[in-house]
């Protein structure tokens, strides 16, 4: 039903067979200025899905905008061949995925259409993917921590099950490695994964190296690659979140990965920009930074099931510019940050974790006082490091005149391989507060 949208008459004939007649509206295309298609104006609303017909050519499009005597109209798909007069019917409803537990397992795209070349999909039912805004007395309390099966993360930024948490990251640093193990690693009963305006062999490589044969029984991957349409990348990201919504009302604890919400901005970016709004700073209308926030707060933890989303959204920090407005607007939203710094990188520590720029907001909440104090007590140490190690280099320090940096020197070394983990080893919470208690008891 959802294979191919391409032919849309078998899916929406169905449908509107069932809408009276006196509700179904004709009208026609008036310019085609892409990425919009402007059609003579009617009785519909923003949000409507519309057919139009160019003689065998059938594309489906939604309105994405009003004026005094048009609607705007962004397509789907590919509008060659569309011209002015095209007819266009209006379908009095907005578009359906399916939704169901039958996506376990599966590759889909923002559309619900099939990517991995397997079964139609079965165990789902067509839904909508916009939710009306959470009532935020009904958002339950973060208290449980969510082990992610990394060592840094778990030690000294412990994420809670319902957190929403951003991994800003600029190119080349080892974003994609972090978010595979956690894929694999995480405490989760079930992973949505959407891949969001990245590039098609991305994709692919992040399938089929970090999502084993276990870990995709229980993974749901939504993939809309960077030479989609910008509205299907936005549908993209909303149908994850639907999805993770679905298996969160059945009391599940979700993990979704969201990489990346700079190209959900971008998508938006460009919508906005068609549509005529503004730009702001570095092209960014108004409604983008609307967007984000609306997508963000539809993750966490939902005190009547007692199921979570877990979202981690990774932002890319162009030019590895932490100040970049999708950046700051993202750390201003989300409930804490993990920032993946280029030296470390270049030194080969892996995970690139800047410690001392990272920070997890509900980690106090829900760890013990003993691991609050030897993760505030190791950050001291690495900052008192970073400080004075140019005087160490250069000479200029004597040994005993300050202890503080005397014990930073001599656990560095320890310090760092704590920090750093192999692609291939998990590191549960249990184990790395064994570990920890050991490294920090022996400075």
């Amino acid at each position: 039903m959802w294979q191919n949208l391409a032919h849309t008459l078998e899916m929406i004939t169905p449908v509107v067979s069932q809408v009276p007649p006196a509700t179904q509206y004709y009208t026609k295309v008036i310019a085609v200025r892409e990425p919009l298609i402007e059609v003579a104006a009617c009785q519909a609303g923003i949000g409507e899905q519309c057919l139009i017909i160019q003689k065998e050519k059938h594309i489906v499009a939604e309105i994405v905008g009003i004026t005094a005597n048009s609607l705007l109209l962004m397509p789907h798909h590919d509008i060659v061949g569309i011209s002015a007069g095209a007819l266009v019917k209006l379908l009095n409803r907005p578009i359906l995925n399916p939704i169901g537990n039958g996506l376990l397992g599966r590759i889909v795209n923002g559309y619900g259409e099939v990517l991995d070349g397997g079964k139609p999909l079965t165990t789902v039912e067509p839904a909508t993917l916009r939710q009306n805004s959470n009532n935020p007395m009904k958002i339950g309390h973060i208290d449980t921590v969510l082990d992610v099966g990394v060592k840094s993360i778990n030690a000294l930024l412990t994420i809670g099950q319902g957190q929403r948490i951003g991994l800003l990251a600029g190119s080349g640093i080892g974003k994609s490695v972090l978010l595979g193990m956690m894929t694999q690693y995480a405490h989760a009963d079930c992973v949505v994964l959407a891949l969001i305006g990245e590039r098609g062999r991305e994709v692919k490589d992040f399938i089929d190296k970090f999502l084993t044969a276990e870990a995709k029984k229980r993974c749901v991957v939504v993939a809309a690659p960077i030479d989609t349409l910008p509205i299907e990348r936005l549908y993209a990201a909303e149908y994850a979140h639907a999805i993770a919504e679905f298996f969160r009302a059945q009391g599940k604890n979700v993990l979704l990965i969201f990489d990346s919400l700079t190209r959900y901005a971008h998508a938006q970016r460009e919508l906005g920009l068609a549509l005529g709004e503004q730009a702001t700073t570095k092209g960014y209308p108004p409604s983008v930074y609307r967007k984000l926030a609306t997508l963000i707060e539809r993750a966490g933890k939902d005190s009547l099931t007692g199921g979570s989303i877990t979202g981690i959204y990774t932002v890319l920090a162009e030019g590895d510019e932490l100040f970049d407005p999708v950046v700051d607007t993202a750390r201003a939203t989300l409930d804490g940050h993990i920032v993946l710094d280029r030296r470390l990188a270049n030194r080969g520590h892996y995970p690139a974790i800047n410690v001392h720029q990272s920070i997890s907001r509900v980690m106090n909440d829900i760890v013990p006082t003993t691991q609050q104090l030897m993760a505030r007590k190791l950050k001291q140490l690495l900052s008192i490091y970073e400080e004075k190690i140019d005087l160490v280099t250069m000479g200029a320090y004597v040994a005993g005149t300050d202890p503080e940096l005397d014990v930073a020197l001599k656990a560095k070394v320890a310090l760092d391989k704590f920090l750093q983990q192999d692609v291939n080893e998990k590191t549960d919470y249990a184990q790395t507060l064994t570990l920890f208690t050991q490294l920090m008891s022996s400075l």
